[in-house]
């Protein structure tokens, strides 16, 4: 059941329709968001790979990006603006934990996606077709798998009537965190080169360094900050990937 409150908090496709799913189910469903990113990875890498058959590449990788908008509902890609917005204008905890909750992108959310999908666009591009499918579904599956630790380093910075979901996560167990850790670990295993394993540590300084930050600005975090630390942690995925591939391949 939890399993099902992932898939229907963390994607937009009809998975309510299977069964009502009680609130606390919600509060423990971080856990399995590392498996969800399997769907989401795999659809992506599936786009991305039947349109490079028949359109050039760069149109191929604007199709799989924008699958993955659709399936989620860019519920990652608003917490990266809320966060930019809120973490870029906030003066002390208080404001910028109001601008993070504000509906309205203001200028650090606008620049802070633009200058995400740039990065990932040629990160991407810079890859064959075969590699970055493999790439795909590894650093979203893994990053989620760290991204999901933030509840686990950090305490939530609201309390549950004023968080956005009106849910406040429980931190996982450790055979929670054992089974997303692994579920996360096992794609790049299996799919890339032994060489591309030097990327799995970079989302993991970027969760640690992110949690640094959120800790020092409103000592804990919040859903906007779980969505940003995920994009960030899968972009330095790419970026070392990228890196190894360019330098040393």
């Amino acid at each position: 059941m939890r399993l099902l409150a992932a898939l229907v908090f963390f994607t937009r496709l009809p998975f309510w329709r299977i069964a009502d799913i009680p609130k606390e189910y919600f509060k423990r469903l971080v856990e399995y968001w590392s498996l969800t990113g399997v769907l989401t990875g795999g659809i992506m890498a599936l786009v991305l790979f039947l349109t490079s058959l028949i359109m050039p590449i760069e149109i191929a990788i604007i199709f799989a990006i924008s699958s993955r908008l659709i399936i989620t509902g860019a519920l990652h890609e608003d917490g990266l603006a809320d966060f930019c917005d809120g973490f870029g204008g906030g003066t002390d905890r208080e404001r910028t934990l109001a601008i993070m909750k504000d509906s309205h992108i203001g200028t650090y959310g606008v620049i802070g996606l633009i200058i995400y999908f740039l990065l990932l666009f040629n990160l991407m591009y810079t890859l064959s077709v075969p590699l970055l499918c493999f790439v795909i579904i590894s650093a979203d599956v893994w990053s989620k798998a760290c991204a999901a630790n933030i509840i686990n380093i950090l305490p939530y910075a609201r309390n549950e009537e004023t968080a956005k979901a009106k849910v406040v996560y429980d931190r996982m167990t450790l055979k929670a965190f054992i089974i997303s850790t692994v579920i996360g670990i096992i794609p790049p295993l299996f799919l890339l080169d032994k060489i591309y394993w030097f990327a799995l540590l970079a989302p993991v300084f970027m969760l640690f360094a992110l949690g640094h930050i959120m800790h020092k600005k409103i000592a804990g975090y919040t859903g906007d900050c779980c969505g940003a630390t995920f994009l960030l942690c899968e972009l330095s995925f790419y970026i070392v990937v990228v890196f190894l591939n360019y330098n040393l391949c």
